[in-house]
């Protein structure tokens, strides 16, 4: 029988600078159990609704995660325009929709950056970021902010987009997407990359839904899970499919965001062509009375703000569940069985963002 024995994954490794600790329980080089740790970035974010009134709270919720951020304030103002009655304009629906579409291309062309980069693909993690720029130029032309947007408000947005900067938009997205597609084919087509990703770290499909597995993880191993269905904000109004793959291995889950970025595309030019005149905001008087779980699809996947209010204008409660948080107890199934050299790799697909998981 072999000897077993535990090494420390974190909290700081070169692959992934982020705080979570896994204790790895080797038998010669093969993973046979993991420990996980969190909680070491502890902000007490969630407390925060007894010092800040809701309106001013959007700020905070936003700076949960600097990746996720639009869509976190984004899912905290609809919970609190749900509890309240508000129907916010047509318009600013729309703007939500696309904002939050260059939120998940600029997620997704991070991580792929990231992931290349922690397997020696140093040129496509140059392309990734440097198409990443155009996206976020985007972002802070119309919204003011390049990484914290700060433009989503209780009742609407602050800012409009005119329609020359939405085609203008939409011309810079057609335009990078043959290089988005060169990218992404030299990636999911190279053999070196296929023969570090398929067929490792598999997670079944029926293991994905018991473990409660979300986002490209979950669509990754078959499950077709994807908030954005629901129809909040105008996803309702915009025709697209969510990106699903079966085999649950590495290979897939990276499929399933490479494919996500062109949905995005496609949705923000539906958008630009649908989006109606009229203001973006309305007046709000009063204060939230009421509990509401709001949803939302992140870049990660299902995330949910759990808001509730007494008629004051400070919150009751705030409660986050984030994407990778719920993402852990399947990263911790795949990882069993898996050789010590993947580990980097296998974290790497379920693309954690602990800032985001622990408030």
């Amino acid at each position: 029988m072999s000897k077993q024995i535990i090494v420390p994954f974190g909290p700081q490794h070169p692959v992934l600078p982020e705080p979570i600790h896994l204790d790895l329980v080797l038998e010669d080089e093969v993973v046979v159990d993991v420990i996980p740790t969190i909680g070491y970035v502890h902000r007490g974010l969630e407390k925060l609704v007894e010092k800040r009134e809701y309106t001013e709270y959007v700020y905070i919720a936003e700076r949960i995660c600097g990746i996720c951020s639009y869509i976190h304030s984004q899912t905290y103002v609809q919970g609190i325009e749900a509890i309240m009655g508000i129907g916010v304009p047509e318009r600013t629906e729309y703007l939500r929709t696309i904002w939050s579409e260059y939120s998940r291309l600029h997620s997704h062309l991070l991580w792929l950056g990231l992931f290349a980069d922690s397997m020696g693909f140093e040129s496509v993690f140059m392309n990734a970021w440097r198409l990443r720029e155009h996206i976020l130029d985007d972002l802070e032309a119309t919204t003011g902010g390049r990484v914290i947007q700060g433009v989503n408000k209780v009742g609407g947005v602050r800012r409009d987009i005119t329609p020359e900067k939405l085609d203008e938009m939409v011309k810079g997205l057609k335009g990078m997407e043959k290089d988005l597609h060169d990218l992404t084919s030299v990636f999911l087509h190279d053999p070196s990359v296929s023969h570090r990703l398929k067929g490792i770290g598999v997670l079944g499909k029926q293991d994905a839904y018991e473990l409660g597995a979300v986002g490209p993880t979950a669509r990754g191993s078959g499950l077709g899970i994807d908030i954005r269905e629901t129809g909040y904000a105008a996803f309702g109004k915009i025709n697209f499919r969510p990106v699903v793959e079966t085999s649950g291995d590495c290979y897939a889950r990276c499929a399933v965001r490479a494919k996500e970025m062109f949905t995005s595309i496609d949705i923000i030019e539906q958008c630009v062509k649908k989006i109606p005149d009229g203001p973006v905001e309305v007046k709000v008087t009063g204060s939230p009375d009421g509990e509401y779980f709001s949803r939302a699809e992140q870049p990660r996947g299902e995330v949910i703000h759990y808001i509730k209010g007494n008629g004051k204008k400070n919150l009751v409660r705030h409660r986050v569940r984030t994407p990778t948080f719920t993402n852990i107890p399947p990263l911790v199934k795949i990882l069993k069985g898996c050789d010590l050299a993947d580990v980097p790799v296998i974290v790497l697909t379920i693309d954690p963002c602990i800032g985001c998981a622990e408030r």
